[in-house]
């Protein structure tokens, strides 16, 4: 990365507002001294080094829970090589947005600096040059100034901001869009602001990992940096007060990608904790460790891309990777592997019939409903879609089906009033999808959109899925044999890892994470795996077709 300007914007241009002052103090949660030290540990920013030639950046520094623990690490380093205080006056560069904040930050620093032996004249020099009150992700500075950034970024809905300092942060932010958080910001900002191999390390919300707001902020890690090190924390008391704030620490560095800590936590995790994952991470190449209050694992690499990231185990977490490295993904030109989603009508009512002398006999196509799959096998339950589809991919002419034409007519009104006949006012009788005439006569695995546990159904051909049914074709796989692999909890490993969970542990089986299933390659799995698979469908056997997908993938176990 070359050295550019980052913020157009200098502070002093928007004067901070009361109510901005007031957001940002309902949005401070302060961090207990041990998360404090286990993440300079994790940055590297320890009293061995030679701090003073070094720059942290503390860009939202509270009334000092960081900058206590910065700044004694930082002494200790100058006593141990005989340097002045002074020598290390561009050593911290701190902001706050709230002046009471500045001033008691200030005033912590100053009682550590005098515990320690310093003179009076040279601390008040270091502490004003230290700490200034300005808005960090406003602030006119220049890229890859930084060795370390390191805190706890405020969390405050953007929507909460003013408007002339949402649309400033906008500007400043490329990756904060949508309904953000402007933690997503301070992410953004402060990994500009590190140098080549600077680290930033923050406690922080990590919903930006799977959240559609997340996705600008994701792009830019997954192009530029490397995510060095994730500490998922939800359960651990972290803070000074209880909060549910869904915590991870997290290290990023303006690098390569290379490997990664994954870790999980309990609430048992707590500073000695905090030391033993570090030692492990800093002196062993071991793969995986299992303590009683944390389990973490190492990665060679982290998920690429903007898509939401997985959430799982550092076991699973490290399958995924392997898996992802080693097999293709589930949809696939190469073997003409789709997955797609059933029709969506934006008036069931009216397109969904079970009477068929309604409409002319060849405008009435079987329609698979989400019931019909519920044994596993498809019962089909005499729902028909009412088609206004040509086999050419046009809406057919209602005069030459005058029975089709007198039902839609007799519906207008309803149909006239969706938005897509309003958007198309000549178009009235049109369903929101097309009908893909090929579609209905092709054998196809369906899936229910919300399940307990992934659910494949085999349509030998003759139906056509309705919108709450996602749809799987392929002109290589033998659809018994992938059923198999997707009953299998391998499978879906991957959709419970990246999908969102519903109200009691429903998972939603999209199109887009049923996309981030890998698959072996259907010719290369041994005719024996095959049929087993092949039986373990047709029998509805999830732990045999488990034990089959595991030799597919060449897996020993399915870690928890």
């Amino acid at each position: 990365m070359t050295s550019e300007t980052l913020f157009s914007l200098p502070s002093s241009t928007l004067p901070v507002p009361a109510s901005l002052q007031e957001a940002v103090q309902h949005g401070e949660v302060f961090t207990r001294r041990w998360v404090v030290d286990a993440i300079l540990d994790m940055v590297g920013y320890t009293a061995e080094d030679d701090l003073a030639v070094k720059r942290l950046v503390e860009p939202a520094c509270g009334t000092g829970a960081f900058l206590g623990a910065i700044v004694e690490r930082l002494s200790a380093s100058c006593r141990a090589r005989g340097r002045g205080l002074l020598e290390a006056i561009d050593a911290i560069e701190a902001f706050d947005l709230v002046e009471a904040n500045v001033e008691r930050s200030r005033q912590t620093i100053a009682g550590v600096l005098r515990a320690d032996g310093w003179g009076a004249a040279e601390a008040a020099k270091a502490v004003a040059a230290w700490v200034t009150q300005g808005d960090f992700l406003l602030q006119e500075t220049r890229a890859e100034t930084a060795d370390f950034v390191v805190g706890n970024p405020p969390y405050i809905r953007l929507e909460d901001v003013p408007d002339e300092r949402m649309a400033a942060y906008r500007r400043s932010c490329s990756s904060m869009g949508g309904r953000a958080d402007i933690y997503v910001g301070f992410f953004e900002l402060g990994m500009r602001r590190l140098k080549p191999e600077g680290r930033l390390g923050f406690i922080c919300a990590d919903r930006w990992m799977r959240n559609q707001y997340g996705r600008g902020l994701r792009k830019l890690v997954t192009q530029r940096y490397s995510m060095d090190l994730v500490v998922t924390m939800h359960d651990v008391d972290a803070f000074e007060e209880r909060v549910s704030a869904y915590p991870a620490i997290t290290v990023v560095r303006n690098g390569r990608q290379g490997s990664v800590i994954a870790a999980d936590t309990t609430g048992a995790f707590g500073a000695r904790q905090a030391r033993e994952l570090h030692a492990w991470s800093a002196r062993s190449d071991e793969a995986l460790i299992t303590a009683p209050a944390f389990h973490a694992a190492r990665l060679p690499h982290w998920f690429a891309g903007e898509d939401s990231w997985p959430q799982a185990s550092p076991a699973r977490l490290a399958m995924l990777e392997d898996l992802s490295d080693r097999f293709p993904l589930l949809e696939d030109e190469s073997t003409g592997t789709r997955v797609g989603i059933g029709i969506a009508t934006g008036a069931d009512k009216v397109f969904l019939t079970e009477d068929r002398a309604a409409v002319e006999e060849d405008r009435l196509l079987p329609l698979a409903m989400v019931r019909d799959t519920t044994s596993g096998a498809l019962s089909w339950g005499g729902t028909y879609l009412v088609n206004p589809w040509g086999r050419e991919g046009h809406l057919v002419d209602l005069n030459s089906f005058p029975r089709l034409a007198s039902y839609f007519k007799t519906h207008r009104d309803t149909l006239s009033r969706r938005y897509v006949a309003v958007k198309q006012p000549s178009r009235w009788y049109k369903t929101i999808d097309k009908v893909d005439a090929q579609l209905t006569a092709r054998p196809k695995l369906l899936l229910p959109d919300m399940k307990l546990t992934i659910h494949p159904v085999l349509d030998e051909g003759g139906h056509y899925p309705h919108h709450n049914l996602y749809f799987i074709v392929s002109n290589a796989w033998d659809l018994r044999v992938l059923g198999g692999l997707l009953l299998s909890k391998v499978a879906e490993a991957f959709v419970e890892a990246y999908a969102v969970k519903m109200r009691g542990g429903t998972l939603r089986f999209q199109a887009q994470y049923l996309r981030k299933i890998r698959v072996p390659d259907p010719a290369g799995i041994p005719a024996g795996v095959r049929t087993a698979l092949v039986k373990a469908f047709e029998e509805r056997d999830v732990q045999a077709a488990t034990q089959a997908a595991l030799q597919a993938y060449g897996l020993q176990g399915l870690p928890d």
